[in-house]
């Protein structure tokens, strides 16, 4: 987990946020489970990536991350999903090559442009979907958008559920934000009290 307490101080303070979608362009799925046209494949992440968006009661940042105000701007991730090579996220397991450190996490926000609509961003960066393991790996990552400085980036794993594709991994974020809102928020606080 990185965390830059003083910006994440100031996150603390604000009321709005910036969300700015789901991330794929690291993520590594297993074949069997993703047994589909890239076509299809590519329709799912756009899905998803929208899926916030689509159904906010559902996927409640605002309660989840305690900001009034939620924006959203998916250009970025819009532009890097749609630069997918799919076959190149097609693999026959999730091996440890496949998992991010918080070095290559924080690395890749700073080279990365981010709208700046608001003064932080929020994004969730799909490390993998492992249908073997049955599990999601999600990265949580706000950043401050003007200097593209990470303010927190953490690792979930999820497990999802239900039924047809993109349902059965919809439920990994729908999980997520019940976490965050439930125990990781009140930890993040905990850790800049001193």
């Amino acid at each position: 987990m990185y965390l830059n307490e003083a910006l994440y101080k100031d996150f603390l303070s604000t009321k709005e946020i910036l969300w700015l979608g789901i991330d794929f362009s690291k993520a590594k799925v297993t074949k069997s489970g993703f047994n589909v046209s890239q076509e299809e494949l590519r329709n799912c992440i756009t899905y998803w990536n929208t899926l916030i968006i689509s159904d906010q009661k559902k996927y409640d940042i605002r309660l989840s991350f305690r900001k009034p105000v939620m924006s959203y701007d998916l250009t970025r991730t819009n532009k890097i999903n749609k630069n997918i090579r799919i076959n190149n996220m097609l693999k026959e397991n999730i091996t440890m090559e496949d998992v991010y450190t918080d070095e290559c996490i924080v690395k890749y926000i700073r080279e990365t442009e981010t709208p700046t609509l608001h003064r932080f961003g929020l994004s969730f960066i799909i490390e993998s979907l492992d249908s073997l393991s049955k599990t999601g790996s999600i990265w949580v990552v706000i950043n401050e958008t003007l200097t593209k400085e990470p303010v927190l980036c953490e690792k979930f794993l999820k497990v999802p559920s239900g039924f047809g594709l993109k349902s059965y991994w919809s439920r990994i974020f729908y999980d997520l934000l019940y976490d965050v809102r439930e125990y990781a928020f009140h930890r993040w606080e905990n850790l800049i009290k001193h």
